[in-house]
């Protein structure tokens, strides 16, 4: 027992030597000071700027919501149908994690109109909005993380195992009684120490988030993917210089490995998931939706032949003979009809262009199991809340305002007016100022605060690229051992 417990530290010992021999080495070395140097620099400045950027953006859109909502209640008196073209907007704010991972929120817009009879698209994208350098990808921590970090290891430490080889050291060491094990345990240690070096400046930016309202279980979570991911691409360092036979062949296998994993897979995953699930085009969506809706009627046109049974629900209903004697506005009671059936139609279409979109994003997800790059990805954005799913719920909750807001307008239009002035309104100033509705009425608008998923819901989300990162992890460990049994 006692002589186990002496190897055992012994073997401890040796390994933290091995470490700290290669940390002494790198020390030395101009290339690997730089390297790392630029890892810092990087991995700081990303989360400085990001962070910096996203509380700004917090602050505008908050702003911007507020004010939206105070220049719609300010409106005069005016017809309640105008209000419903006038329209209002909501603005999604991101959520505290996107300061480390922005996500697709680039892509997607952050501002929404709402009017009546359709469903506006989110506008304001970043991306389009910037010139086409931006194809490169912004310096966000997450991009630092996943792209860069991962090269900036491979130029550190490519030479590992086989500088030992090439230097014959590796031969002394055997017979100083150092084992492969040992000997491979060490350089992981040195380079698992220069990971958490550069991983550093990300704790500090989660745990900034902490302070700006994010929750602790996915900080937690999303700080252990990263964690993971960078033991993922050290064991891949080491398990490639362990196989090569010299420092050329090391560093190119390893670059050839880092442009299939962080450039050429991902491509392939997107291009497989759009060709696998081809989805309509806008301008063939947009013909079906007007075709739709014509069927429904025109909602502005009181004599469409779609309403006549409508009006004779109505008039047998109040059990009067025109709609003059009913005791509602006409026009604003189709108003009512109208926009339901509409939205029900463009509800409908929402819904199968957002399905066909999550079926091709669980497509390119699933090629996670072969590219720990694509794994990170998608359990960062899932854990900081901007993934694909988040964006479609801003637009549903966005839609179910649009509808209430619009469909309160409507109701004052029928409730608020006669027929009689609704119908005359054009016929003289006068009666165009008598078929209006006070402004106070104007306030139906709630405060719209975008709020991310529950702490438990964005981890129930992320398990399964969780999964895959450990999967990829696993893998690697069993590359290692095979590699140590080679040496």
């Amino acid at each position: 027992m006692s002589s186990a417990i002496m190897s055992g530290a012994g073997m401890s010992s040796a390994v933290l030597a091995i470490a700290k021999d290669e940390w002494r080495y790198w020390r030395r070395s101009s290339l690997a000071q730089t390297v790392l140097l630029i890892a810092l620099v990087l991995a700081i400045a990303s989360v400085w700027v990001t962070q910096a950027a996203i509380t700004a953006t917090a602050e505008k859109r908050q702003h911007m919501q507020a004010e939206a909502k105070q220049v719609f209640e300010a409106q005069p008196d005016r017809h309640p149908h105008r209000m419903i073209h006038y329209g209002h907007y909501l603005f999604r704010a991101p959520p505290p994690l996107s300061a480390l991972d922005p996500g697709i929120d680039a892509f997607t817009g952050n501002a929404i109109f709402l009017e009546g009879h359709q469903q506006n698209s989110a506008t304001f994208a970043e991306q389009k909005q910037s010139s086409g350098l931006n194809w490169l990808g912004k310096l966000t921590p997450a991009y630092v993380m996943q792209v860069l970090t991962p090269l900036l290891l491979i130029v550190l430490g490519f030479g590992v195992m086989t500088r030992e080889r090439e230097a014959g050291t590796l031969d002394f060491l055997k017979v100083q009684g150092v084992s492969p094990l040992t000997l491979m345990l060490g350089k992981a240690v040195a380079l698992a120490g220069a990971g958490l070096l550069i991983l550093a400046p990300l704790v500090v930016g989660a745990l900034l988030t902490l302070l700006n309202g994010a929750a602790l279980l996915p900080v937690v979570a999303f700080v252990f993917a990263y964690l993971l991911y960078l033991a993922i691409w050290c064991g891949i360092v080491l398990a490639v210089s362990a196989l090569a036979s010299a420092n050329s062949s090391s560093f190119s296998g390893l670059m050839a490995v880092w442009i299939l994993m962080c450039l050429i897979l991902p491509r392939i995953a997107g291009n497989t998931a759009s060709v696998a699930l081809a989805s309509q085009g806008k301008l063939e969506t947009d013909f079906a939706v007007l075709q739709s809706i014509r069927d429904t009627g025109d909602g502005h046109n009181a004599n469409d032949p779609a309403f006549k049974a409508l009006k004779d629900n109505l008039l047998a209903q109040y059990n009067v003979a025109t709609v003059e004697e009913l005791p509602v506005n006409f026009r604003g009671v189709i108003s009512l009809y109208s926009e339901a059936h509409h939205t029900e139609v463009l509800n409908k279409f929402a819904e199968q262009k957002m399905q066909s979109e999550q079926a091709q994003a669980d497509i390119a997800r699933n090629f996670g199991w072969l590219s720990p790059v694509i794994a990170i990805q998608t359990a960062s954005m899932k854990l900081a809340g901007t993934d694909l799913e988040n964006y479609q719920r801003f637009l549903r909750e966005a839609e179910t305002i649009r509808f209430d807001f619009v469909q309160s307008l409507n109701t004052l239009h029928a409730e608020g007016l006669s027929y009689a002035q609704d119908a005359n309104r054009y016929s003289s100033q006068q009666a165009q100022q008598e078929a209006t509705v006070s402004s106070a009425n104007w306030q139906i608008l709630d405060d719209f605060h975008f709020t991310p998923l529950a702490p438990m819901q964005l981890f129930a989300n992320s398990i399964m690229a969780l999964l895959q990162l450990f999967c990829a992890m696993a893998v690697v460990v069993g590359f290692i051992l095979f590699a140590g049994r080679r040496i």
